[in-house]
C-alpha cells in the first residue's frame, strides 16, 4: 500500500447536518489520516452522507469540513476542490455525462489541464491502453454493463488526480474478477482513499474502519477488529429482524 505524499487527510469538526426535519450528524468530529479507511454500517448510518461532505456535495449547518488542511467550503479556496477531493458514485449514472467511454475521460483532462478537446481525447484513449482495454475509447457508454460503468468512473477519477479518493459502495456492481481488480487499484494507487461498503472482506485488512450507526461512530480501529464487532452485532440482531433459521418439521 502507497501512502499518499502529506498524511494531514481529511477532518470533519464538529459538524451539524441536517436534513429537513431529520439530523444526520450531531457534533461530528473526526479526523481521517490514514492512507486507507473504510466506512460500514447499515443502509441510513451516514456513510454517503459523510462522503458527501467531504466532497463539497452536503454543507454542514455548523462546523468545518477540511481536506488536506483546507476548508473546502471556504469562500476564497487556495486551491480548487476537484484538485483535493474526488468522488465515485455507487450509481455510475450519477456520474457519467458523455455518450463514450473516451470522451468521458476526456473531460477529467480537460479539467485537470490545458488539453484541447482532441489532444484530450487522443491522451485518454494512450491512458486506456496502458489497462489494456484500449478497445473500450470509442465503446458507447449504453454499450457497457454497470460493472464496466463503474470502471469508466474509477479511471476518470484517477485521471483527474484529487489527491483524496472517496468511493461509494464500489464493489457493488462488480463481478468477483472486477472486484478483485478494483481491490488491488484501492491497494496501489497513490492517493488516500476512503471506501463506503457493505463487502467487508475488502476493508477487512484495512488499517482503520470506521462503523458507523445513526450518524455517530460505534466503532473505530483496525478493520479486522470493526468488521468483526459489526458482523457480531449483526448475527446478535437477526433474530429479532425475523432471520432466525427455520425450525424443523
Amino acid at each position: 500500500m502507497v501512502a499518499p505524499d502529506d498524511c494531514m487527510g481529511c477532518a470533519v469538526k464538529a459538524v451539524t447536518l441536517t436534513r429537513g426535519a431529520s439530523t444526520v450528524f450531531q457534533g461530528l468530529d473526526i479526523d481521517l489520516r490514514q492512507p486507507r479507511i473504510g466506512l460500514i454500517g447499515h443502509n441510513g448510518a451516514g456513510k454517503t452522507s459523510l462522503l458527501r461532505l467531504l466532497c463539497g456535495l452536503e454543507t454542514p449547518n455548523v462546523g468545518q469540513v477540511l481536506v488536506k488542511g483546507q476548508d473546502i467550503y471556504a469562500q476564497k479556496p487556495t486551491m480548487p476542490r476537484a484538485r483535493l477531493v474526488g468522488m465515485m458514485f455507487q450509481n455510475p449514472e450519477d456520474q457519467i455525462i458523455f455518450p463514450t467511454v473516451e470522451e468521458e475521460l476526456a473531460l477529467s483532462l480537460q479539467t485537470l489541464s490545458s488539453l484541447d478537446r482532441k489532444a484530450a481525447r487522443q491522451s485518454s484513449h494512450a491512458f486506456l491502453a496502458t489497462y489494456g482495454l484500449e478497445h473500450w475509447a470509442s465503446r458507447a457508454i449504453g454499450s457497457l454493463s454497470q460493472g464496466q460503468r463503474q470502471w469508466v468512473c474509477w479511471l476518470a477519477m484517477l485521471l483527474a488526480q484529487p489527491q483524496v479518493l472517496l468511493l461509494d459502495e464500489p464493489f457493488a456492481s462488480l463481478d468477483l474478477p472486477g472486484q478483485i481488480a478494483l481491490a488491488h487499484a484501492i491497494d496501489t494507487c497513490a492517493q488516500q482513499v476512503i471506501v463506503s461498503t457493505h463487502a467487508l472482506d475488502h476493508v477487512r485488512g484495512f488499517e482503520r474502519v470506521i462503523w458507523l450507526e445513526a450518524g455517530r461512530i460505534r466503532a473505530d480501529g483496525p478493520g479486522s477488529e470493526v468488521c468483526h464487532a459489526y458482523e457480531a452485532a449483526v448475527r446478535a440482531q437477526a433474530p429479532a429482524w425475523g432471520l432466525s433459521s427455520p425450525r424443523s418439521a
